[in-house]
């Protein structure tokens, strides 16, 4: 790896600028899920354990440069407190006076929470001026923000290059697992990718096909697969125009030497609701009046026996309408087995972006998977093959 790490740093009496991603649902003044709170308390722990002093900057809905109250991050300082086990002082401003007032009161063993930086517009333009009156703060900058860098904001890319910078602990292990997984992986190596549509997923499918030994699709996006061979998919989700575009994915998977499995059997139903009359029928013998809600028990079968044959996987998405039951049977099948060969140490397993985390949740199987990423775009963008501006800063410094 090209950046540094918290163990690089001297953190002694240093006031250290921590770019997190506290991003969480509230409901009435109250956290909801703070699960990306919990995410970021090892890097904080580690920061107050080392002597630094770790003032947070973050962001929080899209505010658009101004001033809102109901986008403030003030009403975050309760739950922080209870996750960190450390008292949080909050300052109403992320530069200027009111944030150096807050820094320079700090204890030992307190953190700093500044106001949203998305107040200012020139954070989401990058704009070099915000970044140093932020780096005025400050001594040393530590994003542990993976899941916002791919945006080249001033708290992730501009302020990177004025203070010594390194990845905290979620940023380090969301890099690890990645690179584990595409950069130099144990092979063979599955990517197994679902959704709806396959429009939306072009440049993760035409990055993975040069990448993968094999590749899993299902979902919405197999119906595109299958019409594009040739196969009536009935009044099923499917993107017709894409035709062209699966056919030559389809070509230079074969010419990479990449697998494509799409099912072979599918459940069908008349309806999309829950406990729906449906049944399973081969692929190529959907009716006419009905939909593709999953992939039935024959495609599950050969979804298990390539997970069994690979070593490291890489999962996004669901296999089918993964919401309602009996449609979330293939998923459910297929992730608890990767979980079980993960858990067996026969697997690396690598699952992020989009339905994936809830999907993997429903099925329980996240637990045992060996990374669950929570960073959304930022996930897709990395499998994608694109340069995510928060990481290429850090690699620069």
């Amino acid at each position: 790896m090209s950046w540094k790490t918290l163990d690089d740093m001297d953190l002694r009496g240093k006031t250290v600028l921590t770019r997190v991603d506290i991003n969480v649902p509230v409901e009435n003044g109250e956290v909801t899920d703070a699960t990306r709170i919990e995410r970021v308390c090892p890097t904080l722990q580690d920061i107050l354990s080392r002597g630094g002093k770790p003032v947070l900057l973050a962001h929080f809905g899209r505010p658009k440069g101004t001033r809102r109250e109901d986008m403030s991050l003030g009403p975050l300082v309760p739950t922080l407190e209870a996750v960190l086990g450390a008292p949080v002082i909050f300052a109403e401003d992320c530069v200027g006076d009111a944030a150096r007032v807050a820094i320079e009161a700090m204890g030992d063993g307190e953190v700093v929470l500044l106001e949203n930086t998305r107040f200012h517009a020139g954070e989401e333009k990058n704009d070099s001026g915000l970044a140093r009156e932020m780096a005025a703060l400050g001594d040393v900058y530590c994003n542990d923000a993976f899941s916002a860098a791919h945006r080249a904001h001033a708290s992730t890319e501009a302020l990177a290059h004025l203070l010594p910078a390194c990845a905290g602990r979620l940023m380090q292990a969301e890099l690890q697992a990645l690179e584990g997984a595409l950069g130099d992986p144990d092979r063979p190596v599955l990517a197994v990718v679902g959704g709806a549509k396959v429009s939306t997923k072009l440049d993760l499918l035409g990055n993975l096909v040069g990448r993968v030994d094999g590749l899993v699709i299902g979902g919405g996006m197999a119906n595109t697969f299958l019409a594009a061979q040739g196969v009536d998919v009935g009044k099923s989700l499917c993107e017709h125009d894409m035709a062209d575009t699966a056919r030559e994915i389809m070509s230079r998977a074969d010419a990479a030497g990449c697998a494509i499995l799409l099912p072979s059997d599918v459940v069908v139903a008349r309806e999309f609701r829950a406990g729906a009359e449906s049944e399973t029928v081969p692929a190529n013998a959907c009716p006419e009046d009905a939909m593709i809600l999953d992939a039935g028990p024959d495609s599950v079968a050969a979804i298990k026996e390539a997970i069994r044959s690979a070593k490291t996987l890489i999962w996004n998405g669901p296999l089918g309408a993964f919401e309602i039951a009996p449609f979330d049977a293939a998923t459910n099948a297929a992730a608890a087995y990767a979980a079980e060969r993960s858990a067996d140490g026969k697997l690396v397993s690598v699952a992020g972006g989009g339905d994936t985390v809830a999907a993997l949740n429903k099925a329980d199987a996240a637990s045992d998977f060996s990374y669950i990423s929570t960073a959304g775009g930022a996930f897709l963008e990395w499998m994608e093959g694109k340069t995510l501006p928060g990481v290429a800063a850090l690699e620069q410094t």
